[in-house]
């Protein structure tokens, strides 16, 4: 099925065209859901339409009973970074929101998650929100073969230190991402800043989730009493983006982007399957 490189996952070509089934019914999901948040809205209506589009296409939602999860997205708001528990809040005019989604198809996980703005927002949630995702890039053209999944984390922080006023960001350590496959979560850890150490070496047939957490002030957080949402102790806004990334011979293919990251890594000058895959 597959070899073990350091207790890390090898997957074979034709196993990664499998997880990019599976993301890819996470990024049509996530295009639903981006196009449903409104003012009025409630989480639970969103966690709804999640399910009803995974289980349309053939998949099952991972986070739905995961070590008892209750729900098949996560739904995090302005202050909570992630695991939002969907309920019945209703989102507000200048809320944020984060949504975070995973998919099962054929056995195989896709992961990713994106953050929305519910109308219109101010330019500092703007801001937050493009340095994340920003961020997230730099780390996904990280995923090279030959690199460490340190220098993931270290393109990461980089890029959110280097952003206007970036400095002041909080970069969330304890919660990081992940390697994905055959379960959602797998070795190696991916962290989301530059640490020190040696670290795996990334190789041809990994697949990983990178997802940072930014926030607008200090990174330390804690969880509320339901025992998974996790918000930010200053009370500040947080913002979280993921995507599920093969690294191949060619360079990273983002199995959550609808065309694989064609667009994003050709800005960023970074070859990549991509284009020839979308």
């Amino acid at each position: 099925m597959f070899r073990r490189k350091d207790r890390i996952e090898i997957k074979t070509p034709e196993q990664i065209l499998l997880m990019r089934e599976a993301g890819l019914v996470v990024a049509r999901t996530l295009e639903l859901l981006r196009d449903a948040v409104a003012p009025g809205m409630t989480t639970r209506a969103l966690d709804a339409i999640a399910e009803e589009s995974i289980r349309d296409h053939g998949a099952v939602p991972s986070f739905l009973g995961y070590q008892g999860f209750p729900a098949s997205i996560c739904t995090s708001v302005n202050d909570e970074v992630v695991h939002g528990i969907p309920g019945d809040r209703v989102l507000e005019q200048g809320d944020q929101i984060s949504i975070d989604c995973g998919a099962i198809l054929a056995g195989w996980h896709g992961d990713a998650a994106i953050t929305v703005g519910v109308g219109e927002i101010g330019a500092a949630e703007v801001e937050l929100s493009r340095v994340t995702e920003e961020a997230l890039w730099r780390g996904l053209a990280a995923a090279q073969a030959g690199n460490r999944v340190a220098d993931i984390g270290a393109a990461v922080e980089s890029s959110v230190r280097a952003a206007p006023g970036g400095a002041a960001y909080g970069i969330v350590e304890e919660y990081v991402g992940h390697g994905i496959g055959r379960s959602m979560h797998m070795d190696p850890n991916v962290p989301n800043y530059a640490m020190t150490g040696r670290s795996p070496q990334i190789a041809v047939g990994m697949a990983l989730a990178v997802e940072p957490m930014v926030c607008v002030g200090g990174r330390t957080v804690e969880t509320l009493d339901d025992d998974w949402t996790v918000v930010t102790v200053d009370g500040l806004r947080a913002c979280h983006w993921e995507h599920t990334v093969a690294v191949t011979a060619e360079g990273p293919w983002v199995l959550t982007a609808l065309d694989g990251g064609a667009a994003r890594f050709a800005a960023l000058g970074v070859a990549s399957p991509a284009a020839s895959r979308a």
